[in-house]
């Protein structure tokens, strides 16, 4: 399988690993298919596959490296002839290819005259694997057998329906009270989005059947009831979301029962009752990576909602990119939402020399907020401090310690990527950062992130050493001075506990949450922000993303949780360790079953579990240049997730979740050819 278009010059790459070669091998050959020779030019390659600064390169020179973007030039006096190839050998990667969407995915040269010129790519083979590359959602063919008479996802916790209704052309609702009217055009908005031919709203002179919905007090404000008869549906919901989650299940009984009628049934008698297992049931979403348009963010708010998932976790900064409108700094979106070839930030994970990018304005935040709110969805954003601050250092330099010396690097290869914790300019600039963003944000709690700080974090600053003495000595101070030019090789970086990076970070977010808790807001964080115990537990919401015991510890120190680690709920690992899968592997590999059958809470006590918030699934979105690939790795594996934090352990069944999983939609309809 192959992806690349006509041009007039082709890249493929091949990786040889250890064990197959002396030693691994990243091979890039470069083919020359006009009627020209080259020379003199220099060929850029973007990632994910990160190729390490003192790497020993064959067949040409490294003159540029930035995480995942490489420049190469060939030998002085070298012509690429008409028809010839030349082959670039890279022994020594930082991130080594591990899946066919690990390898090179955009390049481009820079001609002699300064002028680029696209190279189509190939996608990237190992050695000796001819294996089909996959994309698109893998098929869930729905049986002619059920092991159950209707089709819902999550699965409700009691469900006690009888009889057989010729499944009716639509549902003609009929609201009592303004939650239930706001929940019933929220329901045909949402379904005349997803299924816009269906009609499955439809009034009662096309064959509408008759659905009565209502306010319960009694029921929980996510919790519903359904009752069937032949005369009609009657849906009760605790609030205007609960009436929506039971208008929703509505809708999947009757979209099996009319698109499967041998293998599911819409009732004629009995009743469902039904409520979430969990409160927290989130998903993330990283946009810095791979920009997502505001159309493609509210389908997968409305795709979350058919899953009954009511958390959004925007990922909305990152290394790579800045991508929310901020008035008093328009920098952030002018330089840190755009890559491109000479631009503050280069080509990087899939993009070409044009610029490319994007950001949210405002407008566009309140009316995706608007949305959510409409489904029942909360909106938690993200501005990652004070690591993965690339892209906004790049916007307003000056946040820089303007005496720092040397270079540290992240984990991901981004020098010296973090937020001074030293310079009161910092805050200053945070503070009229959130003050913006609260006013955007209904959901009281921001996520700062404080993830993967590296070691070797404000080391060559002389203002975070000063510091750093006043808060813990000089030993400390000169221990972490020694730490210049140090590189973080592992995700996490959890060595900085206690070193004097952490100290630093420590103080940094005890002072970023007092400014939040002023503005009567939780500061969320994934897991390193417990580094050193420094922030309120009370005001603190914490992402466990390493392991489950990793978050039941947390737990155990007061700390109230979201689960998501790794290794199981980041969608953008690959659904095996194949070749052939597109995605990641750092933290793991899960397919749909090992995912839905996985235990976020395996060996808690019941002391822990009081600090369960609830499970979340994190997108990533370094693979994502391909929309069939987000299907693949996303779907189903978002609505095991769903039935996870929905449905109870004991009301869990894989074999269930299989049959009906093949009718619930995904985001850009991209299916496997299997």
């Amino acid at each position: 399988m192959t992806f690349a278009a006509k041009s007039d010059y082709l890249l493929e790459t091949l990786w040889v690993p250890v064990g197959t070669a002396d030693r691994s091998v990243y091979a890039l050959t470069l083919t020359n298919n006009s009627d020209r020779p080259i020379k003199g030019f220099r060929l850029g390659v973007s990632g994910p596959a990160r190729i390490d600064p003192a790497a020993d390169v064959e067949g040409g020179q490294l003159l540029v490296r930035l995480s995942n973007y490489a420049e190469f030039a060939p030998p002085e006096g070298f012509e690429l002839k008409p028809g010839a190839t030349w082959t670039l050998k890279a022994h020594g990667m930082s991130f080594e290819p591990r899946h066919w969407t690990d390898g090179a995915n955009a390049a481009f040269l820079v001609l002699s005259d300064g002028t680029n010129a696209p190279v189509a790519v190939l996608a990237s083979r190992a050695h000796g694997d001819n294996a089909e590359l996959k994309r698109g959602a893998a098929v869930y063919p729905v049986p002619k057998v059920a092991p159950v008479p209707v089709s819902i996802v999550p699965w409700p916790q009691a469900v006690a329906v009888s009889g057989q209704l010729l499944a009716p052309p639509g549902l003609d609702l009929k609201a009592e009270g303004s939650e239930a009217s706001a929940a019933a055009k929220a329901f045909a908005d949402l379904t005349a989005s997803l299924f816009p031919v269906e009609g499955i709203v439809r009034p009662a002179a096309e064959g509408g059947f008759p659905v009565e919905l209502s306010k319960a007090s009694h029921l929980g404000p996510e919790a519903y009831t359904i009752r069937f008869s032949p005369a009609g549906v009657a849906i009760s919901g605790g609030s205007q979301t609960g009436i929506l989650y039971g208008l929703i299940t509505l809708g999947q009984v009757l979209r099996g029962a009319r698109s499967h009628p041998g293998t599911f049934v819409f009732p004629t008698g009995g009743e469902i009752k039904d409520e979430p297992a969990l409160a927290w049931r989130g998903t993330h979403l990283d946009v810095a990576r791979q920009f997502y348009s505001t159309a493609e963010v509210e389908r997968f708010l409305q795709l979350m909602a058919w899953n009954k998932l009511n958390r959004f976790h925007w990922h909305l900064t990152d290394d790579e990119a800045w991508r929310v409108e901020i008035d008093a700094y328009p920098a952030l979106t002018e330089i840190g939402a755009w890559r491109g070839h000479g631009r503050k930030i280069p080509p990087l994970l899939g993009s070409g020399p044009e610029p490319t990018g994007g950001y949210y304005t405002k407008a566009a935040v309140r009316q995706i907020v608007a949305l959510a709110a409409s489904l029942g969805i909360e909106v938690m954003p993200e501005i990652d401090i004070p690591g993965h601050s690339y892209a906004m250092l790049q916007a307003i330099p000056e946040l820089r310690d303007p005496e720092e010396k040397g270079s540290y690097h992240s984990v991901q290869g981004f020098p010296d990527n973090c937020l001074n914790p030293a310079r009161e300019e910092t805050y200053r600039v945070l503070e009229v950062i959130f003050d913006e963003l609260i006013e955007l944000f209904p959901m009281r709690a921001i996520h700062v992130g404080a993830d993967e700080v590296p070691l070797g974090a404000w080391s060559g600053s002389p203002e975070a050493l000063t510091r750093l003495r006043a808060l813990a000595g000089d030993e400390v101070a000169e221990t972490h001075a020694k730490r210049l030019n140090v590189v973080t090789n592992t995700h996490g970086a959890d060595e900085i506990d206690g070193s004097g990076a952490a100290v630093l970070q420590g103080e940094f977010l005890a002072r970023v949450q007092a400014f939040l808790a002023s503005r009567n807001c939780v500061t969320g964080g994934w897991q390193e922000a417990a580094h050193g115990n420094v922030i309120d537990k009370a005001k603190s919401l914490l992402f466990g993303w390493r392991t489950v015991e990793a978050s039941a510890a947390l737990a155990e120190e007061g700390y109230d949780i979201v689960v998501c680690p790794g290794q199981v709920y980041y969608l953008d690992m690959a659904n095996s360790p194949a070749w052939s899968e597109p995605g990641g592997s750092w933290a793991g590999w899960s397919d749909p079953e090992k995912l839905y059958t996985f235990d976020p809470v395996e060996g808690w006590t019941d002391a822990q579990k009081k600090h369960l918030l609830g499970v979340q699934c994190c997108i990533w979105s370094e693979p994502m240049t391909d929309r069939a690939v987000f299907d693949r790795l996303v779907f189903p594996r978002l609505s095991a997730l769903a039935e996870t934090g929905w449905t109870r352990p004991e009301r869990k069944s894989f074999k269930r979740f299989e049959a009906l999983v093949g009718l619930m939609p995904v985001l850009y309809g991209f299916y496997a050819a299997e």
